[in-house]
């Protein structure tokens, strides 16, 4: 009994110091270590002083295909473009958790229709795609987890807001990398957050493995950081201003 009630006094004595604490304005005031100063670009586009940049108008110096030869995409007018037939291009730096910021075009000639009109796709970490194609004002038709926007296979963008063939749009996304136990087990699975042209399209989606084209997606333990790669999907799109900041 006497143990009892000198715990309850216990008790009764941290809640009230607690109670104290709360009262007392320093006590939940963090002042170490001090946030990081970064600059932020003159627009919501350009790049913040602490950024990567993987491509400025000028050089495919930073990209490379799978086989380690360099980068055969058209570099013209600030503009990074497929060259049908050459393969997909690939940063020779790595990445895992990240804020990537892109900008890409559909040719305004483009032709076709369904996912043979403008296609393309942004793969983080070389495995997980986010859909890049002609879906402008719905007119081409296709699957709603197959447009620009949608984590291909996966998940459809909430909202559509491309812009028509010709016109630049930008991708803004923040990816969280997968976490995998020792055995490869996904302890937490990838998440992305996607703003298209100022318009959140995907809201911390859970990515639920790799990108099939055939198949359910699954997962495949891989390293903590992986090149970003960029698809080669036999039409004329093209990139630029792309930077991204490692998180």
């Amino acid at each position: 009994m006497q143990l009892q009630r000198s715990v309850i006094i216990c008790a009764a004595i941290i809640a009230n110091t607690n109670l104290f604490a709360q009262k007392d304005p320093p006590t939940t005031e963090i002042w170490k270590p001090e946030v990081k100063v970064v600059t932020p670009g003159k627009t919501n586009a350009d790049a913040p002083s602490d950024a990567i940049i993987l491509f400025n108008g000028t050089s495919a110096s930073g990209w490379q295909h799978a086989n380690g030869d360099e980068a055969k995409w058209t570099v013209a007018d600030n503009a990074l473009t497929v060259k049908p037939g050459t393969g997909a291009i690939q940063t020779k730096q790595k990445f895992g958790d990240c804020q990537l910021h892109i900008e890409w075009r559909i040719d305004k000639n483009v032709k076709g229709e369904n996912q043979d009109r403008g296609n393309s796709g942004v793969f983080l970490m070389g495995r997980y795609e986010l859909q890049v194609l002609d879906n402008y004002n719905n007119i081409n038709k296709t699957y709603v987890n197959g447009q620009a926007g949608s984590m291909y296979k996966q998940t459809p963008p909430l909202v559509n807001v491309c812009k028509a063939p010709g016109e630049w749009q930008t991708y803004d996304i923040v990816f969280t990398a997968p976490r995998f136990s020792d055995n490869g087990s996904v302890v937490i699975p990838a998440h992305i957050t996607v703003i298209q042209n100022g318009v959140l399209v995907q809201n911390n989606t859970t990515i639920w493995g790799n990108t099939e084209y055939i198949g359910s997606p699954f997962y495949e333990k891989h390293d903590a950081k992986e090149p970003l790669m960029l698809q080669d999907h036999s039409h004329l799109t093209s990139f630029r201003n792309i930077w991204i900041r490692e998180l």
